[in-house]
């Protein structure tokens, strides 16, 4: 069967093809430790299960508005508001299945054939795919370890054209846990104005921030450049509903109604039940996402000084999200094997550990780890990780 053209450009999401991997060889008998899910490993918290059951048993199962229901939508410029002091109308917020698929709707209602985004890497594996769904140009500035992985107005200056519609900035970062202060933004957000580049600013990790790091929003530095920012968000990471598929955008609302005509056409609705656990979500109790929050620094700080010291390792200790993203290439190559690619797939097939290759985030040197697991499936990673090094280094 002839595949469109576009289909066959892109590249399947290597984090979900690792989990798939993963989860096949546990389904055969064996003992998996996954460390490649962008997900965290708590549940949901009851009140937010409770009230989609009571949403469910009181009839709310049909079509919704294609945006998302208006008291959800409420919930998030509520939400908008307390955490960053932002002033955004209803008409301004889109609710989707999850912020990926919001993203999805971005780019096609916002990008002609050939528009450019530049995508620093390593980035999330999904934005450059996105954008050439949409019939884009993703163009990639190369960040260094030295520099924490962040971009700057001179790499800007080097990369943007006259074609360059829009830039992506994700902080917290997936997959570096990287963080970009306020002083860091402003001169990108100044030249992101004097351009016309629209900014899109994926915090969906603001709420995973550890060891007295702080959160800050490029649309916070003002009004004008808030009003040039598209801001994705959702409750998948901040509440643990992955699974849950609530999304949102924050944007011009001119922007806002050419994404919704979109979603009217592919998806109808985001999930109804999934509306209503997101409005209790954001309106009830937040102390899980500090419970959550605290427990993954705690892992962080007990498993980054053990991955560090690994042999040919190098490793920037993350400020936010729930991933380590250390540099292997020297360890690989110590271990006679011909990529890095090729040393995670071993490390799997030998020992049961599954990682993420660096190679899909733009990074072929590096691999991804989540410690969003238990501590104790940590340390037993470790241990795996250390034996295979043992069995396939000479010296260590």
């Amino acid at each position: 069967m002839r595949l469109s053209k576009r289909v066959e450009t892109i590249t399947p999401s290597s984090t979900l093809a690792i989990t798939a991997k993963a989860a096949e060889l546990k389904a055969q008998g064996y003992d998996v430790i996954g460390l490649g899910a962008g997900q965290p490993d708590f549940n949901t918290p009851d009140f937010i299960i409770e009230a989609a059951y009571a949403a469910a048993k009181a009839g709310h199962t049909k079509y919704t508005a294609t945006g998302g229901l208006s008291e959800l939508k409420a919930a998030i410029v509520g939400k908008l508001k307390r955490d960053q002091n932002f002033d955004y109308d209803p008409t301004q917020i889109l609710v989707g299945n999850g912020a990926k698929h919001v993203l999805y709707l971005l780019f096609q209602a916002l990008l002609n054939s050939g528009d450019e985004v530049i995508i620093p890497a390593p980035y999330w594996v999904s934005y450059p795919e996105q954008v050439k769904l949409a019939g884009g140009v993703p163009v990639f500035i190369a960040t260094a370890e030295q520099n924490h992985f962040k971009m700057t107005v001179a790499d800007l200056e080097k990369t943007a054209t006259h074609k360059t519609r829009a830039l992506i900035i994700s902080s917290p970062s997936n997959p570096t846990g990287m963080i970009y202060s306020k002083e860091e933004l402003e001169p990108i957000a100044s030249f992101c104005l004097k351009h016309n580049i629209l900014i899109i600013s994926d915090e969906i990790y603001e709420k995973l921030i550890y060891n007295g790091n702080t959160f800050f929003s490029i649309a916070q530095l003002s009004e004008r450049v808030k009003k040039n920012t598209v801001v994705i968000n959702g409750v998948s990471k901040s509440h643990s509903m992955t699974g849950w598929r609530i999304g949102y955008a924050a944007a011009d609302a001119g922007l806002i109604k050419a994404m919704t005509a979109v979603a009217s056409h592919s998806t109808s609705n985001p999930v109804s039940i999934s509306q209503y656990a997101a409005i209790a979500a954001y309106n009830g109790p937040q102390e899980s996402i500090e419970t959550m929050r605290q427990a993954f620094e705690k892992r962080l700080n007990t498993i980054y000084p053990r991955l560090s010291a690994l042999p040919g390792v190098t490793c920037i200790k993350p400020q936010g999200a729930f991933y380590l993203f250390p540099n292997v290439r020297k360890l690989s190559d110590a271990c006679g094997f011909s990529s890095v690619t090729e040393w995670s797939a071993a490390l799997l097939d030998e020992e049961k550990v599954a990682i993420v290759p660096g190679a899909g985030f733009g990074m072929p040197d590096y691999v991804r780890l989540s410690y969003a697991t238990s501590l104790e499936n940590l340390e037993h990673a470790l241990d795996r990780i250390e034996h295979f090094i043992k069995k396939h280094r000479k010296s260590y």
